[in-house]
């Protein structure tokens, strides 16, 4: 069975976390879990109280971000890429200029200096110069930056559908199995009556599921 490492920073957009790990599980991939101090913070902010104890069952193993000894910090640990969804600009940072100073980072160089899949989901807007030079810095080593973009084309009808289809995306980047994410098809879609009226009153953006 594949076996990625899923780490959380402390940017906002901690449902992209929660919509990764259920979508790994989902697709039978083990994950390693690795968070922020921040992380828990924006997690209980955004997503509630309980949030990282739901994301904690989905993992293998939940690591502190100051364990610094901890199996993912190793090349040796056989995983098949990893994805960080949120990141933020200071993890970007640290990646970018190889600064390995908590687990988070240092199993996200682990992920390039052994020439495996990394996926950034970049948050933050607008960017400074300094962003942008961190993201061509990470590209440049063979990262992936991947900016938590909702895919309007497909006519979400929630924010819960929008954050869906950014985690599948960045799991089908790992390349780890046939692509999962909807796709887009060359063929005009409509949305219905319904998203129409919702998208128009801000539907686009309710949390139901």
């Amino acid at each position: 069975m594949s076996h990625v490492v899923l780490g959380v920073s402390g940017a906002s957009g901690a449902a992209l976390a929660l919509a990764a790990a259920r979508e790994l599980t989902a697709r039978s991939i083990g994950f390693d879990l690795v968070t922020s101090p921040a992380a828990q913070r924006t997690l209980a902010l955004e997503c509630g109280e309980g949030a990282l104890e739901c994301l904690s069952a989905l993992a293998a193993c939940h690591h502190r971000a100051d364990d610094v000894g901890a199996r993912i910090a190793s090349g040796s640990f056989p995983v098949d890429g990893m994805i960080v969804a949120p990141c933020s600009m200071r993890s970007l940072a640290a990646v970018a200029h190889g600064l390995d100073d908590n687990l988070l980072v240092r199993a996200a160089s682990v992920q390039l200096k052994e020439r495996r899949p990394l996926v950034l989901l970049a948050r933050e807007a607008p960017l400074t110069l300094a962003h942008l030079r961190n993201m061509t810095l990470v590209t440049e080593m063979g990262g992936i930056i991947l900016p938590p973009v909702p895919a309007f084309y497909l006519h979400p009808a929630s924010l819960g559908e929008v954050t869906a289809q950014i985690a599948a995306r960045a799991i089908d980047l790992l390349r780890l199995g046939p692509p999962r994410a909807a796709a887009w098809t060359g063929e005009e879609v409509r949305p219905t009556h319904d998203q129409d009226r919702a998208a128009g009153a801000g539907g686009l953006w309710r949390t139901e599921e």
